[in-house]
This record gives C-alpha cells, structure tokens and sequence, in this order.
C-alpha cells in the first residue's frame, strides 16, 4: 500500500467575478444528439485566440534533472521519480502556457510554470511575433495557480470559464497549449476520471483526461464542446501514456479573488501531518476502523499542538461531520476562516475524546535550528535491509535535509529487494520514531525493533510525513 501524507493547510477560498462573455461559445452538443463534424474546427476558431505562449528566464541554480532541461512541465513529477542528483544549469528558458481570462490582459496558468522565473514574457500568438513583459499578480504553489498580467494596450479574446460540477466520464473534451514550445496546439479527448487525488502534486483532486498533454501545455485550457474552460492542464503522469491531470476550473475560480487581491491565498494553519490507514496497519495501531485521518506529526507550538494533537491521533470528525480521509479532513476544514474553531472528535489509543482547535495564521517562516551533533554513528539493521546513521552536518548537505530542532537518525543505504526497499524507505529518510518510541540516534532505532511482528516507523522525507511497516521476522 502506498501512504500519503500531506501537510495540512486550510485555504479561505472566495469567489471571483468575470466579464460577461457567454455569447462566445458554441452551442452545447446534448445527450443523444450527433456531434457536429466541424466541432473541433470551431473549438480551435474560438479558444485559440485566448490562449498564448509564456516563455520565462531563470538565472543559474541547482535544479533536479528529470527529463528536457529547463521544461517546469517536469517539475512536478521529482516524487514520482524518486531522490535524483542536483546539477547545475545555465540560464534558461523555460515553456508553458495561460489564458487570458480578462480583456485587460489577466492570464491564468500553472504555478510551476512562472516558479523561480527571473523573466516572464508573454507571446499572444504565433502570427505576432511581439513579447510582452508579464508581472506576476498572484501565485500559490499548493494549489499550482498562478494569475500574471500583461499591458498589450488593447482589449484581447477572453477564454469563458465554464464549471466542472456538472462534467461526466466519456465527456469530450480538447486541450491546447504550447508542447515542446510548437504554439498554439489542439488534441482532444474524453474526461477518463474525476476526483484524482495526488497529494504530492495538488491540493484539489485533478482531473484525469487522454487527451494529449505534453511538455509546455502545462497552464492551458482543457474545455469542453462548447469551447468553456473546464480545467487547467497540469501534469501527466510520465510512467504512461494517456494519462493527463487538469485542475478542475470550479476549485481555480474559488482561489482567484484572493490571489488577484492580496497575492496568495489567505491561509490557515493547524501544523499537522496526516496520512490514510488500511486494514492491516489500522489493526496495528488499535484503531477502531480506516475511515479518518491519522495524524503523523505535529508541529511543535502551532495551534494542533497547543489544542494537545499528538502524532497517532485518529481524526473521525470535525465540527460534527465525519471524516472518511486525509483528504475528507482538508475538505471539510478548509471553509473554517483564520482564527475559527475546529472541533476534533480524535481517537487516541482505543479511546475517543474531543478537542478544540483554534485554526491560526500559516507562518511565513519557520526557522529551525542546525541540532548535528558533533559524532556520527552508523548503525546496521542488516536483516530489515537498511543502514541508518546519527544526523550530521555532512548528511544534512548531501541529502538536503530539513534542519530540526533535535537530530534525528538517517537513512543512508537501503538494499534492493529487501524489507525495507519493500516498505518505501530511501536514502536520505529521516526516522522520526520506532513503534511509537522517538529515536535521536542510530542505535535508538535498531534497540526499538520488535522482532516477530511488524513494526511501525514515522518518516519524514523532505516535508513529507509518512507511515512504513517492516515485518522482522
């Protein structure tokens, strides 16, 4: 079983107003009516107007490298891929796409698409051949939405914003962007999922199409027959083919009032880590079922830890509605504004109890301190497959470790094939704690091992918290 985590953030979400363009579009195609044989033809007449080509700068820096350079269209999928060796790039450009989403020049497109961008210049079609210098408006990387604006001088095409509420699998639909850098792209297909969870890409459940999505359609427009908006193209998913994610348009329009008006999205904080259970690791843990969301940290003095969260809670509702998932937990949550209550009905070794949580602002910066200790010991757990050594200085810079306030013991090598390989665990893993003990060195979290059942072990990886399960026999 693959666990997720995701640190929690609850996001005030609040409406966006638009201009009136709904004489733009194209008749609606209805149930059990033949589809008309220019269809595509007109979609490409309308939408391609409104859809241009972002190019971006970057200076030199470290970047991980996963397919064509300086493509952001990669980026996202570094988690997929696992730990990859950091090289240096040169200055580059970097390709994607946006829509204009106002006469006055308001672009929406990916986050990652703009992300660490020295320069973002904006080319409006291929038959012109102008650049126009964009200014970032408003960018949030959790929910990889960005809005960028461009002074043209004159009033431009307006892509129309539809809803995705009302879409159903099989539905066509066409995507457009700029892939490879060839501008101005049309390719079609069906909607194949919806509500795709993937926590490590998105905070909104995508959703899933085979219509053809490449590198630099990241930020266009998925639409449907009637030439609306319903998506914005973000990722694929590079194990396979015909695999694209959008971000459904209802979820982008709540965020976009905010973004335009303060420039991020006003958030709450309640500094915690959570995670899903199945059967056997709820059995394990005593845990009364698998609907909830278990806490796998708490962030020490945010307002999960004041209200007396403890990693192993067992979330099963909030504010009265009962919490089925990680993700359930975010949705429901997540309308609760800065500074409101969150009543937690938690589950807390076999007994369930209530807390009341004060949801507090998202801190801008959170500085931990440099705890290496001055000697580091490495540790062999050779059975289980994995070798684990005390935090150092030297660890911390090879593996590019968050700094914590007090060290704790690292993965440093794991054998293919074996039981720890089998659980998930990677070099550069930090070992939070053995059986719900803390572990600070390396013989801490081979003298906590069970033998003859499964033990359970709290990781971070990066900002990930997760769960892993070694059998040791």
């Amino acid at each position: 079983m693959m666990l997720r985590s995701v640190f929690l953030f609850f996001v005030a979400l609040v409406g966006f107003s638009f201009p009136n363009t709904s004489e733009a579009k194209l008749p609606k195609v209805e149930k059990g009516q033949p589809m008309p044989s220019d269809l595509f033809v007109e979609l490409a007449k309308l939408v391609n107007p409104a859809v241009v080509n972002i190019s971006t700068t970057q200076q030199v820096r470290m970047r991980r490298q996963f397919g064509p350079t300086g493509d952001p269209f990669f980026d996202l999928f570094q988690q997929f891929m696992g730990p990859q060796m950091q090289q240096p790039i040169q200055p580059a450009q970097s390709l994607g796409t946006g829509f204009i989403i106002r006469e006055d020049g308001l672009i929406l497109t990916n986050n990652h698409v703009i992300a660490q961008a020295d320069i973002i210049q904006v080319q409006l079609s291929e038959n012109d051949d102008q650049l126009y210098d964009a200014k970032v408006v408003g960018r949030d990387g959790r929910t990889d939405v960005a809005l960028i604006k461009i002074n043209a001088k004159k009033k431009l095409p307006v892509a129309i914003l539809g809803t995705s509420s009302t879409l159903e699998v099989g539905e066509w639909v066409a995507a457009f962007g700029n892939p490879f850098g060839h501008g101005h792209t049309m390719t079609k297909g069906i909607i194949s999922a919806k509500g795709r969870e993937i926590d490590e890409l998105n905070r909104f459940p995508f959703l899933q199409t085979d219509a053809s999505i490449n590198p630099g359609n990241s930020g266009g427009p998925l639409v449907n027959t009637a030439g609306e908006v319903i998506g914005v193209n973000t990722a694929v998913d590079a194990r396979a083919q015909g695999i694209g994610f959008a971000i459904p348009i209802d979820d982008v329009k709540s965020i976009l009032e905010s973004l335009e008006k303060f420039g991020h999205i006003k958030r709450g904080y309640l500094g915690i880590y959570l995670t899903n259970v199945n059967p056997s690791s709820a059995q394990s843990l005593g845990l009364p079922s698998t609907k909830g969301a278990l806490i796998t940290q708490v962030e020490p003095g945010g307002p999960a830890d004041k209200a007396g969260l403890k990693p192993y809670d067992f979330v099963l509702e909030v504010n009265g509605k009962e919490v089925k998932s990680s993700n359930d937990l975010v949705r429901s949550v997540m309308d609760i504004p800065v500074g409101g209550q969150a009543k937690m009905k938690i589950n807390r070794n076999g007994k369930d109890q209530t807390l009341m949580i004060a949801v507090g602002s998202h801190p801008e910066d959170t500085k931990l301190a440099d705890a290496s200790p001055k000697r580091q010991e490495k540790t062999s757990a050779s059975e289980l497959g994995f070798k684990v050594a005390d935090m150092s200085g030297s660890l911390i810079k090879e593996y590019n470790l968050p700094r914590l306030r007090k060290p704790r013991p690292v993965v440093v090598e794991v054998i293919a094939g074996s039981t720890a390989a089998q659980a998930g665990l990677a070099p550069g893993d930090v070992i939070l704690d053995v059986n719900k003990k803390a572990v600070y060195s390396a013989k801490d979290v081979v003298r906590h091992f069970k033998k003859k059942q499964l033990n359970i072990l709290r990781v971070l990886r990066q900002d990930q918290v997760f769960l892993a399960y070694l059998e040791y026999k």
